[in-house]
């Protein structure tokens, strides 16, 4: 394949689905990988309905909605009490649940399989990584140290998917912006046998197995069930990581909720919530998505569906202008867009934050006042609200026109409903390439 070159820094889960849809559109890609092969922990494990629409519009939704566990409610508990219940809209007409459970690691994998069964103009570099990028008006260069030795690419464009420490971000002197939190929470996978579970979000605050802090529960595929326990300021966070103190901490909570199966542990780490953001996502020919673009706190799950959906956005933009069917500045548009809907997700992410995580003693005596009035009060279990993930409205975007007439109670830079149409459902109607034209007739 001759014709446009684009790189793409990174084979997780953002650069793996934009090198997807980039060659879907026929534009030729060198996929670049530090690691030697896909991660295998859980890591990101909450895929929303519209990254599964995204998913389904690149030919790789199947596998997913085959695999992963649906779900659309929640419960919080303080301390033994039911303080709040969570249940997003799901009707049997709906295409996708709001959320399905699926570990990175099986992400990871079906886009990769995906990759590979692209007939032609995607080459996929494992133990590739990236030492040093420079620009010019016309190309990029990538310098790339490989297992044989080194060597350099020049493309026409180059994507930065490779997350939280990007080195294509740190190579042309950029540094995200934004606040970092002192709170940290265990992460850990245990394999549970025979046990059953629901399917849901719960989370416990005060529990009497982590008292004072904060645990998340989750059930993923294979009877894996991911447990995040919130640390105390003064523990540190590597002998916390021990067997010796996180085996007794997960057993409590395990024995709390009358869980007595057998159970081992397969994965464990520590994370930090981070609201951090670069103020463009373009510069030049160098373009960024998730990560590597912006980080989100993990509440609310919006880390990885803004990845997606940054992939998603990007992908079609960038297809267009490299094959001459759209002006350069389109590009400019992914940023506005894009940075907009990072700065929506910082703002409810930060509210659950403080929220889960409080920065000071004031926010924690009043959240924990909250949680016990939210016993008896109704507006007190409203502020418990995880808020979700959805969908990002591009109505602040340049390409994105108002329309005087009265609408249809669609807001315009909103995605196009998957309603139910024929035997199917309405994403499934439109071309699979290019702009679609939907007309409404009055009854």
């Amino acid at each position: 394949m001759s014709g446009p070159l684009v790189a793409v820094v990174g084979a997780g889960p953002v650069g793996a689905l934009a090198s997807l849809e980039l060659a879907r559109r026929g534009i030729e890609v060198v996929l670049l990988e530090a690691r030697a092969e896909i991660g295998w922990t859980s890591r990101a494990i909450c895929i929303s309905r519209r990254s599964m629409e995204i998913l389904d519009r690149a030919g790789v939704g199947e596998p997913f909605a085959a695999k992963g566990l649906p779900w659309n409610k929640g419960r919080t508990f303080h301390r033994e009490r039911l303080v709040f219940e969570l249940e997003m809209p799901w009707s049997p007409d709906d295409r996708h649940a709001p959320f399905i459970n699926l570990q990175q690691s099986y992400t990871e994998r079906f886009l990769i399989d995906a990759l590979t069964a692209v007939p032609d103009g995607l080459d996929l570099r494992w133990g590739h990584r990236v030492t040093g990028v420079e620009q010019s008006r016309e190309r990029v260069r990538v310098d790339v140290e490989a297992p044989d030795g080194s060597y350099s690419i020049d493309a026409d464009w180059l994507i930065a998917a490779d997350g939280a420490r990007s080195a294509v971000r740190g190579s042309l002197g950029l540094e995200l912006e934004g606040t970092s939190y002192e709170g940290r929470y265990l992460i850990s996978d245990i394999k549970v046998e025979g046990a059953e579970w629901p399917v849901e979000r719960h989370v416990w605050f005060d529990s009497h197995a982590n008292p004072g802090s904060t645990v998340i529960l989750h059930v993923q595929p294979d009877g894996i069930w991911r447990i995040d326990m919130q640390l105390h300021d003064e523990e540190d966070a590597e002998d916390a990581l021990s067997d010796e103190k996180l085996l007794p901490r997960l057993h409590a909570q395990l024995e709390m909720i009358g869980v007595t199966a057998p159970w081992r542990l397969i994965w464990k780490s520590v994370y930090r919530a981070h609201s951090l953001s670069l103020e463009s996502y373009r510069e030049g020919r160098v373009l960024f998505a998730g990560d590597a673009a912006h980080l989100v706190p993990i509440f609310g799950v919006r880390g990885l569906n803004s990845g997606f959906d940054d992939a998603h956005n990007l992908a079609w933009k960038l297809a267009m202008v490299a094959h001459g069917g759209a002006p350069d500045r389109l590009l400019d548009s992914y940023s506005v867009e894009r940075r907009r809907a990072t700065s929506e997700n910082i703002a409810n992410a930060d509210k659950s934050t403080w929220f889960m995580s409080p920065p000071t003693e004031g926010f924690r005596r009043m959240r924990d006042a909250t949680l016990v009035l939210a016993r008896h009060a109704e507006w007190a279990r409203e502020l418990i609200n995880p808020r979700q993930a959805t969908f990002h409205v591009y109505d602040g975007s340049p390409i994105v026109s108002q329309d005087d007439e009265p609408g249809i109670g669609v807001r315009p830079g909103s995605p196009i409903p998957n309603l139910p149409f024929g035997e199917s459902h309405l994403h499934i109607a439109l071309a699979p390439e290019g702009y679609s034209a939907l007309l409404f007739e009055r009854a």
